[in-house]
């Protein structure tokens, strides 16, 4: 699943930009996307300031009653935020700002469909391009090449732990979570929650106190005192990520 967020002050706009990528997924069954609607670019920063969201993908509108997007986009950098930004703007003036902040792509309205359908290309493709590694697991008494991607979640029960996937479906593994997580922590999206859980921090919708849920839907409480780390360790993945992309 992409999150992805559209932020523009004018109503019709923003209706215009989301049936685009409504039409966009029409086109592209295999890719889901979640898309959240802002009219206000303050209450952009805030979800984010308050790391409650975190769009992978973020359309921002440039000229804004609040302030212009290229300032708001850097201090969404600032805050560490990852997401690929495609700008949206009437006019071509503020291009070289856009770019300065590692800007996928920059728009001019009214935006053709062919324009921001490669855009929206070229951001799969660099997304396509993560997730190009995999895990050697046996299941079902067969050795199995899993893409790391696609693993969702850990859970431990009893002397086995519960593998599940991106398309809903789960294995059992005859392994200790220990052994796992040894296997899986050298990359940076796995991260252990208490004893009884390895989550993939590319599979967390959003986070609160109590549970971290999941973007197959599945609910995972917390045990005490593992919110704040894991709310620390997620935005410090995306951060990291956004880095590493950019060298």
């Amino acid at each position: 699943m992409h999150l992805i967020a559209i932020c523009d002050d004018e109503t019709e706009e923003l209706n215009k930009t989301e049936q685009l990528l409504l039409d966009y997924g029409d086109k592209h069954p295999d890719h889901e996307f979640k898309i959240k609607r802002f009219e206000n670019v303050n209450d952009l920063l805030q979800v984010i300031k308050d790391k409650s969201y975190m769009p992978d993908l973020l359309l921002l509108d440039i000229y804004m009653p609040e302030m212009l997007g290229t300032a708001a986009a850097k201090e969404l950098r600032d805050m560490g935020s990852a997401g690929r930004i495609i700008f949206l703007t009437s006019s071509s003036e503020h291009a070289l700002d856009a770019f300065r902040v590692d800007a996928l792509q920059y728009l001019v309205k009214p935006i053709e469909k062919a324009d921001l359908f490669a855009a929206i290309d070229k951001y799969l493709q660099a997304a396509k391009d993560k997730r190009k590694k995999h895990l050697l697991l046996k299941i079902d008494g067969m050795i199995q090449r899993i893409p790391l991607a696609d693993i969702v979640s850990l859970e431990a029960q009893g002397k086995r732990q519960c593998l599940y996937m991106a398309d809903g479906s789960h294995a059992t593994l005859h392994m200790t979570m220990t052994a796992l997580y040894q296997m899986l922590s050298h990359y940076q999206e796995f991260v252990k929650v208490g004893a009884a859980y390895i989550i993939n921090l590319e599979h967390i919708d959003s986070l609160n106190s109590h549970n971290a849920c999941l973007d197959t839907g599945k609910n995972i409480f917390l045990p005490r005192g593992a919110y704040q780390p894991l709310k620390e360790q997620y935005f410090r993945y995306y951060c990291e990520t956004d880095n590493n992309s950019a060298e």
